[in-house]
Formats: structure tokens, C-alpha cells, sequence
């Protein structure tokens, strides 16, 4: 483990420290002290307190009300969307979606979790008249939504709880599941099959199916979903695709979710 070999930062130091701090947060699967960071990172402590209280100033990192741990921020979570959103990275992305649009002939995409809501960060629209108008920043609840009850059942126990503790499962049609035991029921049965569905429980007329895509240590990156209306569309006609959802999402985790350097 490296060494704080200073107590002067460099601007470059700083910088690169910062990243490391902002990294060590985002990647881990709790939230992060003081003390947690310092034995990551090998820096000093009063390093790591002025960075990360620059970096909670700056809303890159956030602290929990009940113990003061570090999590990520808005901005932060705000900027690993534009990134995922960026033309230049998302090229490949943007043909697996198109692909998957034009053989199933009703618009897909790819969300990612925002704190208490899932986030479009990509999307490709059929050529149908009747369409549903979620443009990429749309941010969706998790509780009713086929994507963020896929980031919901793939959560540690803990975390889950307290999502659920802390947001109101409101109910947006008179589908939406607004028990919390009725949900944590379903969340078992989709992480055991590995899909999701959405039968016009966020918007009335509308239904969708969410597969995970998962990076090489099993865990979710992103989702890849279409959603369709009820005119064209019904929860049976869809899952014929669930396969061709399933090859997108691993054409998507080969190109954005592997760390294999080979």
C-alpha cells in the first residue's frame, strides 16, 4: 500500500488524491469513514479529512445522517452520467440498442442507479406514432419501474432496507406495489430469474421487461430494457424477447463492464 510521502499537496497530488478518494467511495459497497479511507488509501489523515470535506463542500461526496460516512455525491453521480451519455464512449452502445429496437420493433433502453431513482442514460425510439416520451436524465422511482426493481434486488439486504425505509412507495397507477413486503417478495423471485417487469405500474398503458448487465465481478453496471404500449403490446408478447434482451446485455458488458485485459 503507498505511503502519504507529504504533507504539501501538489496541485496534481491533490487532484489525483481526490480521484483516488472519489473512487475508493463509489466502488465500495458501504459507505466509507474517515479512518475506512485512510487505510485504503494509504494517506494521511488530515489529508483525507480536508480532501473528502472539499469534495462534500463541492456536493462530490456526501455524508449519511445516522453515522457520517462518505457516499457519493449528485455531482458525482451526475457526472458518471454524463459520461455514460457521452457520444464518443457510447457508440457501441448505441448499435446493441439500435439493434435490439429494430427486432423487437418498440424502443429500448439503458438505466443506471441515481440514489432513490434509476436514470436513462440511453435510449432508442421506435418508429411507431405512439410512444412514451422518457427522454436520457429521466429519473424514475425504483419500487415501480421493471430497471429499478432489478437495481433493487441485486442490493445487499442492508442497503435495501434502507431505501425502502427512507422512500415512500408511492403509488403511481393502480398497479404499483406500494407494500413493502409484497415488494421484497417480487425482488426475490427477480433475482432468481434474472428479469424484470413492469406491468403498467409507473405509467398506465405501458409495460416493460429490464435484464441486469453485470461487470466481471457479478454486479450490476447498468440495465438494458424496452417498454412498449399496451395498443401493440402485451407482457407475453414481450418476454419472446427476454433472449434477445439477455444477448444485448452481454454485448453491453463486454464492451463497458469487463476488466479482463486480455
Amino acid at each position: 500500500m503507498a505511503q502519504d510521502q507529504s504533507n504539501t499537496d501538489t496541485p496534481n497530488s491533490t487532484l489525483l488524491r481526490g480521484l483516488a478518494i472519489m473512487n475508493a467511495v463509489a466502488i465500495s459497497p458501504r459507505p466509507l469513514s474517515i479512518a475506512d479511507l485512510v487505510s485504503e488509501l494509504g494517506l494521511a489523515k488530515p489529508t483525507v479529512h480536508r480532501i473528502a470535506s472539499q469534495l462534500e463542500e463541492e456536493n462530490y461526496l456526501q455524508r449519511n445522517p445516522s453515522d457520517k460516512r462518505f457516499v457519493i455525491g449528485y455531482k458525482l453521480r451526475e457526472f458518471s452520467t454524463n459520461i455514460l451519455s457521452n457520444s464518443s464512449i457510447g457508440a457501441p452502445r448505441r448499435a446493441i440498442l439500435e439493434a435490439l429496437s429494430n427486432e423487437i420493433g418498440e424502443t429500448c433502453n439503458c438505466t443506471m442507479l441515481d440514489g432513490y431513482h434509476t436514470v436513462y442514460f440511453d435510449r432508442v425510439e421506435c418508429n411507431w406514432p405512439i410512444k412514451i416520451n422518457l427522454h436520457p436524465g429521466s429519473r424514475l422511482p425504483l419500487h415501480a419501474t421493471a430497471s429499478g426493481k432489478l437495481f433493487l434486488a441485486y442490493m445487499r439486504t442492508a442497503d435495501r432496507n434502507r431505501i425502502l425505509d427512507a422512500a415512500e412507495l408511492t403509488a403511481s397507477t393502480k398497479h404499483t406495489i406500494t407494500s413493502a413486503e409484497e415488494l421484497i417478495t417480487q425482488l426475490k423471485n427477480i433475482k432468481k430469474q434474472g428479469i424484470a417487469f413492469d406491468n403498467e405500474e409507473f405509467i398506465d398503458g405501458m409495460i416493460a421487461i429490464a435484464v441486469p448487465v453485470f461487470d466481471s465481478k457479478n454486479r450490476i453496471c447498468f440495465t438494458v430494457a424496452v417498454h412498449a404500449p399496451t395498443t401493440r403490446q402485451t407482457i407475453e408478447s414481450l418476454s419472446e424477447y427476454i433472449p434477445s434482451l439477455h444477448h444485448a446485455a452481454d454485448a453491453l458488458a463486454e464492451s463497458y463492464c469487463s476488466n479482463d485485459t486480455e
